[in-house]
């Protein structure tokens, strides 16, 4: 029986604000209590799904545009999100639709800056701002505000740091605005996010908050515990017997102690990381067989964790990409082992056997069979975690007449396995609005942020560990009517354990956003509606505005510099230099690490199109950049030809450097360690250059630095670009040719050559000739067709 709602909607009043138009916005009094607070300075929100964050920022934008002249940019992770904002604005301010533009990466660079200059409000990724602010194309000394939606993302080297530090180094006063349904369990993850974001205050509003229950739908929660048959259990054993003697062997080396039968995920990963590190040392046989017997237990352990959770099917897909990679080129001695072990063939040959599908599947067909018996109206939404049982899944949901269900995944494709295009996505999204679908099978691409409709139903396939993840598949029911989510577990098997660590992380989450909340915080948050709103004869409700300075809370507000405001370790690192160094940096590598290690150390960074070389320091020295797994590639694969780039630049520098990256040189590939040193060799005797290892990112900025101050403050060199690529073969410049086409990738212009022959034989192809290539789908068809035949008009 469903408890009685706690409270009963509030009648509905609208915002009233000059750039908002009249009737469009529900007024919502904690809505405009965090925007009150966020006005008053940087801000993380925290507050459930569905209660209206985009409402809380367009509350922010508005009052900041109409105080300051300037730009508000809201930055979102991913496209399809970058569009539902755009959208929304445009349909709700008071702003001609040309003064609110969306950026992508589709958009030419030059267009992307003639556009900001008459813009307003920006809506982009982070990824083509932090692209445009490295190069040199855009600023942000007019920008009065930035949001950035799913906040939690601002950790690490993700583009939302750089921008934020830019936003903070550039604007006189900047405001960032951080909004988040699920900022994590991790303490030291909120405080990067907080130190990463310059947030000062962080406001947290949860479903029991008496302003936000009015608002909160009652959402049932039932965890549905599924037996797993006999016969799928029988798999398991044949696999765990691999297990043991790949566990045997590790203890015969000396990795693992005798009696030990097991390893967890996090212990292999240790062990990995420890056997690496060890290696880094000096090729050592027994490490690199104890690498690859690790790798194989990371292999089988999967498909264990497949058999159980998700079933015989989607087991046997995982075994057929596990076969083609053995017997692939490029593939690893640990896929052809495990394919070459009698007990892993004896688990493939019972696998066949089998007739009967994991219980799951069945249980999923009940479950949506019986909301959309109840109510045919209903939307649901299923989640997987894995794209084999989203379209196992699909097929099973298909054989109900009842249930119309669609597959909705990400835009990578896969062996055997075509991704969905962006607009596909919309597409798709649109389709299940109307209820053409009413099931929507989806992998973790439609957890975060799309604008998914209302729906009845949220079942999990299986649970996660995260936490993040668990909130965001939740908050898509119970939006605006009362909704149910089921998650399904198999008992005894990776399930039970994601079970537990989910609700543990969930409650921790909980406990951690509790303390953060301030012990007595108004609704208005420092600012009265009015001064949010602008709207001077808006008088009801006084007894919130006039309670405004109760939320201060001093103690809280001036507790946060100290901790969340400390400098990046990173300048810490790298900041000795007493004058700035200029390195120009090619724009390959604008979203590296290391660029941004530079670039906070306060070098002066250079984007420019190098002929030769990464980094260029002065007149004589020139740096090429190559990772561990970038410089193995090379090795592989002969048409990098990294001979020729080195030779180029000797060619063109007196001073030439290689700087390798990464400490798997000789474990990262199945390369001989004798045909790795023999590279080696020839880079430094045929072509004169010393190499330098660096441990990672961080290490490479360090070596750079120093170099460059070496040779502009002690050497006093100066910076001189030159140097040529070698010719292109004709090949090589027949590839070019077709490459240069938009969509078409250098992997995709090889495979046309190779179909076709020649460049004219592709000019001249028909629509139905170009779909018989592989990677060639109707879109990328016709937009060849379009190039080449449509009249140019200069």
């Amino acid at each position: 029986m469903h408890p009685p709602q706690a409270d009963i909607h509030p009648p509905m009043e609208f915002i009233n604000h000059p750039l908002i138009k009249p009737n469009s916005i529900e007024r919502r009094l904690y809505q405009l209590g965090l925007a009150g607070c966020a006005l008053e300075g940087s801000t993380l929100i925290v507050l459930p799904t569905g209660l209206g964050k985009t409402i809380i920022a367009l509350l922010v934008i508005a009052r900041r545009l109409q105080e300051y002249p300037g730009k508000v940019i809201i930055l979102s992770p991913t496209k399809p999100l970058v569009e539902q904002h755009a959208t929304f604005l445009k349909t709700v301010m008071n702003l001609p639709p040309e003064e609110i533009i969306v950026l992508t990466g589709s958009i030419l660079p030059q267009k992307r800056s003639s556009m900001i200059e008459d813009a307003r409000i920006i809506v982009s990724t982070p990824q083509v701002i932090e692209n445009d602010l490295r190069a040199g194309r855009i600023d942000l000394l007019d920008v009065v505000h930035i949001t950035f939606d799913e906040a939690h993302r601002a950790v690490g080297n993700y583009a939302y740091v750089y921008i934020a530090q830019q936003y903070q180094h550039q604007c006189k006063d900047p405001l960032i605005l951080g909004i988040t349904a699920s900022p994590g369990s991790n303490s030291d993850k909120i405080e990067e996010v907080c130190n990463n974001l310059f947030i000062s205050k962080i406001q947290v509003r949860t479903e029991t908050d008496p302003d936000v229950r009015p608002y909160i739908h009652y959402r049932e929660l039932e965890w549905r515990h599924i037996k797993v048959p006999v016969e799928i259990g029988g798999l398991k054993k044949s696999m765990e017997l691999v297990l043991e003697n790949r566990m045997h062997q590790l203890a015969e080396l000396g990795f693992v102690n005798p009696g030990k039968k097991y390893l967890n995920k996090r212990e292999m990963l240790d062990l990995q990381a420890q056997l690496q590190s060890r290696l880094s040392r000096g090729p050592d046989q027994r490490i690199y067989k104890a690498i690859s017997l690790v790798a194989e237990l990371f292999k089988v352990g999967h498909a264990i964790e497949i058999a159980g959770t998700q079933g015989p099917e989607a087991l046997a897909k995982y075994f057929d990409r596990l076969e083609h990679e053995a017997s692939s080129r490029s593939g690893s001695k640990a896929s052809r082992r495990l394919m070459d072990d009698v007990n892993m063939r004896h688990a493939i040959y019972s696998l066949k056997e089998i007739e009967i599908s994991h219980p799951k599947l069945e249980a999923v067909k009940e479950i949506v069979s019986d909301q959309l018996s109840k109510n045919p109206e209903s939307r649901v939404i299923v989640f997987t975690n894995y794209r084999d049982t989203s379209e196992l899944v699909t097929e099973s949901l298909k054989e109900v007449d009842i249930i119309r269900p669609v597959r909705f995944v990400g835009q990578a494709n896969k062996y055997k396995d075509t991704g969905l295009t962006q607009k596909q996505q919309v597409d798709i999204l649109n389709e299940f609005k109307s209820g053409k679908f009413n099931t929507l099978v989806a992998t973790s691409v439609a957890e975060e942020g799309l604008d998914i409709p209302a729906t009845d139903l949220v079942l999990f396939f299986e649970p996660v560990p995260s936490e993040i993840r668990t909130i965001q598949r939740k908050g898509r029911t119970g939006r605006k009517h009362a909704g149910k989510v089921v998650v399904l577990v198999a008992k005894g098997t990776k399930d039970e354990a994601y079970y537990w660590t989910s609700r543990r992380k969930e409650k921790t989450m909980n406990d951690k956003m509790r303390q953060f909340k301030a012990p007595a915080l108004s609704f208005t948050g420092g600012k009265t509606e009015k001064e949010i709103t602008g709207d001077a004869g808006y008088v009801e409700d006084a007894e919130y505005v006039e309670d405004a300075e109760y939320v201060e809370d001093a103690e809280y507000v001036e507790d946060t510099p100290d901790t969340f405001g400390t400098t990046s370790p990173q300048k810490q690192l790298l900041d000795y230099s007493s004058s700035q160094i200029q390195i120009y940096v090619d724009r390959r590598e604008i979203r590296s690490g290391v660029a941004q290690a530079l670039e906070a150390a306060g070098d002066q960074v250079i984007y420019s199109t190098l002929n030769v070389g990464d980094y260029i320091i002065s007149d004589r020295v020139a740096i090429e950049r190559k990772t561990d797994m970038d410089l193995l590639d090379s090795i592989i694969d002969k048409n990098r030809n990294l001979f020729r780039q080195l030779s180029d630049l000797a060619k063109a520098y007196d001073r030439p450097v290689l700087i390798i990256e990464g400490d798997n040189l000789y474990t990262g590939r199945q390369i001989h360690p004798n045909a790795i040193k023999g590279v080696l060799s020839s880079i430094a005797t045929d072509f004169g250059i010393p190499i330098v290892n660096s441990k990672d990112e961080a290490d490479t900025a360090a070596f750079i630095h120093i170099m460059a101050k070496r040779e502009q403050e002690v050497k006093k060199r100066s910076i001189s670009l030159h140097g040529s690529k070698t010719s292109m073969t004709l090949k090589e410049q027949q590839e070019y040719i077709v490459s240069a086409i938009s969509n078409i990738g250098p992997s995709t212009a090889i495979k046309l050559l190779r179909h076709f022959g020649s460049v004219e034989n592709i000019i001249n192809a028909d629509i139905e000739s170009l779909l018989e290539v592989d990677s060639i789908g109707p879109k990328t068809a016709q937009f060849i067709i379009e190039v080449v035949k449509t009249e140019y008009k200069g």
